[in-house]
């Protein structure tokens, strides 16, 4: 869809849901969207593949409360990226903001980037820090802590983020909000086990997007043990393998840099999982 067929000024928020999904978390997650001080234009959650009965209760019951709430429904479950990129597909507002279905976002999350975007149109994609929050206790107690969340930051200005894209994936994923013609202007979302998001900024970059994180945290992050578990998971190093040849292919990186990006980024999955915890935090943690 070209710029001028797309909406001006109007943003989806674009999801995913497979049925292993938490039925919990996803009311959770659409409770905070109906909650923004500026609410989208449309909410589209791709259905990858069939749900259980519990996941399709909550989708019934908001979809009835809340007209914008769209879903697509694949047959079969294909993975993140093929599913958000199947969603892409179907967006027709000039802006395009990402929310997993786990997370929570801030009331005035939408809003915020909304207007910021608008003052600066040469950025295409604006991400920002996020407050992660324990997964257990958020299940104890159905509330999110008033204090000691640790906020998880990145580079914030276009230098400063190609940069840092060489080496790690340069956006929080779940707080980004994008210009939907710049997205699809590099191609969308690509098959790349849990590395979908830096695969295409790596793409976006290469194409001449624009970058920007703010410092403040709009997006609520859960954490839990499963979450390294996933960093070190089957498929991993394969991934690894993979996004380094794309990052030499998009010309982002020399292969000899490549080799040292395996190495160090291996090197980390293979810790001990409280001493992986502990790098993590030194590394993104403020």
């Amino acid at each position: 869809m070209s710029k001028s067929q797309l909406t001006p000024g109007a943003v989806t928020v674009l999801m995913a849901i497979y049925r292993g999904s938490d039925a919990t978390e996803l009311a959770a997650t659409l409770d905070s969207l109906w909650s923004q001080t500026r609410l989208a234009d449309e909410v589209l959650i791709v259905e990858d593949g069939p749900l259980t009965a519990e996941l399709h209760g909550i989708l019934d019951t908001h979809r009835t409360a809340h007209p914008e709430l769209n879903t697509l429904v694949l047959a079969r479950n294909q993975g993140l990226g093929p599913a958000l990129q199947a969603g892409l597909a179907s967006v027709s507002t000039e802006f395009l903001a990402r929310l997993d279905t786990d997370d929570i976002a801030v009331p005035q999350r939408l809003a915020r980037q909304l207007e910021w975007l608008k003052r600066h149109p040469e950025t295409d994609v604006l991400g920002t820090s996020m407050q992660e929050f324990d997964d257990a206790r958020w299940h104890a107690t159905g509330e999110l802590p008033q204090e000691g969340m640790k906020i998880r930051s990145l580079p914030e200005t276009h230098d400063e983020i190609a940069r840092y894209a060489k080496i790690n994936s340069p956006v929080n994923h779940p707080s980004v909000m994008m210009r939907t013609v710049a997205v699809q202007r590099a191609g969308g979302y690509r098959a790349v086990h849990h590395m979908e998001d830096y695969d295409l900024w790596a793409r976006m970059l290469a194409s001449g997007a624009r970058f920007h994180n703010l410092p403040e945290p709009l997006t609520y992050f859960r954490t839990s043990p499963a979450q390294f578990e996933r960093r070190t998971g089957k498929g991993m190093f394969a991934a690894e393998r993979q996004m380094q040849r794309n990052l030499v292919s998009y010309g982002l990186i020399s292969r000899p840099r490549s080799w040292f990006n395996f190495t160090a980024r291996t090197a980390y999955r293979l810790l001990p999982t409280g001493l992986l915890t502990a790098v993590y935090g030194r590394l993104f943690h403020r």
